[in-house]
């Protein structure tokens, strides 16, 4: 087990899947299950991997990455058909990747390891920081901004493509899981004891919000300026309609045959209507009329699932344990 994360809930027991193993945390491992609807396919394409496989990115329906343990970096052209294994040039966890274009990407990971690639991600360089900080977030808006969070409230930010990087002040000392931009000013952070943070300039100036909640929050996703999600361990769901201003609990219900509630670890919406959430045990939810209802949930692997990426409205991908990969196609 890894020790470059300090477990935020030590006297519950978690035993649930790689990010939160592997990051030291320590959180309650839920079962459920439903059904996510009769009109999506999905098929489990082979990574020719056994590594768990923290973040997945496509831009388009052809070319994709995802990365995880031991330094692993998988590439596709083909949609996934054929995934194909590159030197990253390190063994450390890598725990997110973004490509803000179809030639330069990002990989965040442990010990303050941020790695960057300018030929599609066939070669990789490291990127010297002044943090020995767990990376575990980053989003660019363009090619030249970008943000990278992680523990102990770091967040970092570049306006020339990555050439330097200054840290913004968060205000938390809480570890910092993802961050999402709707544009260059516009943009919220998700971590831990129920943290969120939103910005209207950049990042000149972090604001913290309420969400009268200590659920460890994993992920967060604006689906318009006023519309957003956060998703984290024990079923936690929030939304807000101001922006980030406000944020109400939406919490699934434990379903009929679930004991506990599960660990929500991905959100996504593909559009202002149709939503989807990955998490442990290998559970899918989902929505299409803005969240307003959500699938049960239907477990898609026998492992635990941490990233997701759509390219477009009928094809997405999620990422997890043991290599993990599945093809997500919702039909109309």
């Amino acid at each position: 087990m890894l020790g470059w994360l300090h477990p935020i809930h030590a006297e519950r027991r978690n035993v649930f899947a790689s990010l939160f193993i592997l990051l030291g945390l320590f959180l309650v491992l839920p079962q459920s299950a439903g059904s996510t609807g009769s009109n999506l396919s999905i098929a489990t394409q082979v990574s020719h991997t056994k590594s768990t496989l923290m973040s997945i990115q496509f831009r388009t329906p052809q070319n994709g990455w995802a990365v995880g343990t031991g330094g692993t970096i998988l590439k596709t052209t083909d949609g996934g058909k054929k995934w194909r294994r590159v030197t990253s040039g390190t063994s450390i966890l890598l725990t997110s990747v973004f490509f803000p274009d179809s030639s330069t990407g990002w990989a965040t990971g442990a010990g303050g390891t941020l790695k960057y690639t300018t030929d599609g991600g066939e070669s990789w360089i490291s990127q010297s920081l002044e943090t020995q900080q767990p990376l575990y977030g980053i989003y660019f808006t363009s090619p030249k901004l970008g943000w990278v969070v992680g523990g102990g409230g770091t967040i970092l930010h570049t306006v020339d493509g990555g050439g330097h990087w200054a840290e913004q002040a968060s205000g938390t000392a809480a570890a910092l899981y993802a961050v999402h931009f709707l544009n260059d000013r516009k943009g919220a952070i998700v971590g831990a004891l129920g943290t969120v943070l939103s910005t209207d300039d950049g990042g000149a100036t972090w604001k913290m919000q309420e969400t009268q909640s200590a659920a460890t929050l994993f992920d967060v996703f604006f689906t318009d300026s006023t519309t957003g999600w956060a998703v984290g361990n024990a079923g936690a769901m929030f939304q807000t309609t101001d922006g980030g201003a406000k944020w109400v609990d939406q919490t699934l219900p434990c379903g009929n045959t679930c004991t506990r509630l599960t660990d929500l670890l991905k959100v996504r919406f593909t559009n202002p209507q149709d939503g989807w959430i990955v998490g442990e045990r290998g559970m899918l939810y989902r929505t299409t009329d803005a969240g307003l209802t959500w699938s049960e949930g239907k477990s898609i692997a026998p492992a635990s699932l941490f990233g997701l990426s759509f390219s477009d409205t009928t094809h997405g991908w999620t990422s997890g344990e043991n290599g993990a990969i599945l093809h997500l196609q919702p039909s109309r």
